[in-house]
């Protein structure tokens, strides 16, 4: 294979990697995740009040269709009556299904025991067995529900996926890449915890903005073959532009709701899935340019490298534009 054709044979490679988002433009804007909330709160033995909120006008008015509740359970206006036997059984949400919506349920006893799960597309529905047990068995389900919730943020949130991916491709070095990293999460994590805490607001629009741009940034540093302060220190850039993303963070775990009893462990959870979902993608790029396997499939490493920046750098501009013609519509 000749030189010329092993390097089309990476840019082609590296289109196809990047081909979803073009595919895919609703998904584009990875902080706008559908979120609903159900809230139900034993007032008398066996008998709940409900509180239920969705984003789509005819869900929020339409209670029977939107949930399905446990068979011996009767729905009278805002209230559930479950009779003797208590809450017992399924809550189903059959139409989130195909759908990107999750839905927080949270379940109050009149002894203070709670209950507080997402349900989502891939298991639409939630078993209750009636007053759940304390301790870890109470808190298990929120480790599991917030740590699948911060890798699927990642892997499904394209912007944040492309900076991650833009500077494992600008740090060559192990050391270096552990440090930029690490800068990165710990920025993240302190904007990512002042906002649900509430002591940070910062509009959406101009953020998911700034995000965009943030990937061109890198992006265009990686083909500099100068050595920029970027790339000196490349921790630097990673921890301004982690705060950045950190509030896009906040903004999605914010829409899907956070227990008030246990917010600083769904915020540990969540961005240990964060970092969960970081370190798979930055094995797969490492694998991909720096590895044998692009060897063994013929393909040029430093070709491959190049048309992955490009076609990340693409996506990225035409973010950039859309979100910024978004802000300047405000």
């Amino acid at each position: 294979m000749t030189e010329r054709a092993r390097r089309f044979s990476a840019l082609l490679v590296s289109v196809a990697l990047f081909i979803v988002p073009f595919l895919a433009p609703s998904v584009a804007r990875s902080h706008e995740l559908d979120s609903a909330s159900l809230s139900l709160r034993e007032v008398e033995s066996g008998r709940f009040l409900v509180r239920w909120h969705a984003s789509s006008r005819t869900l929020q008015d339409d209670l029977r269709t939107a949930v399905v509740f446990p068979g011996p359970c009767r729905l009278e206006a805002a209230h559930l009556d479950c009779g003797a036997s208590g809450l017992v059984g399924s809550i189903a949400f059959p139409w989130i299904e195909g759908t990107l919506t999750r839905v927080v349920v949270d379940v109050e006893w009149r002894d203070g025991t709670r209950l507080l799960r997402v349900v989502t597309p891939s298991s639409p529905s939630l078993r209750v067995y009636g007053i759940p047990a304390s301790g870890w068995r109470a808190l298990q389900p929120i480790v599991v529900d917030y740590t699948k919730l911060g890798v699927e943020h990642i892997l499904t949130g394209f912007d944040h996926l492309l900076f991650v991916v833009a500077l494992a491709l600008l740090v060559r070095r192990g050391a270096q890449l552990l440090a930029t990293i690490t800068a990165f999460t710990v920025a993240h994590s302190l904007s990512l915890a002042l906002t649900v805490l509430g002591f940070v607001r910062v509009p959406s629009p101009p953020v998911e903005a700034s995000i965009a741009l943030s990937i061109v940034l890198v992006c265009a540093e990686c083909l500099r073959p100068a050595r920029s302060l970027t790339k000196q220190a490349p921790w630097a850039v990673a921890l301004a532009f982690g705060l950045l993303h950190g509030l896009g963070f906040a903004s999605a775990l914010l829409e899907l709701g956070v227990p008030e009893q246990h917010v600083p462990l769904a915020l540990l959870c969540f961005n240990v899935g964060v970092e969960l979902g970081q370190l798979g993608i930055i094995a797969v790029v490492t694998i991909l340019t720096l590895g044998r396997l692009g060897s063994r499939l013929r393909v040029d490493g430093d070709g491959m490298r190049r048309g992955l920046i490009y076609a990340m750098g693409s996506v990225a501009a035409y973010w950039s534009i859309d979100r910024i013609a978004a802000v300047l519509r405000l």
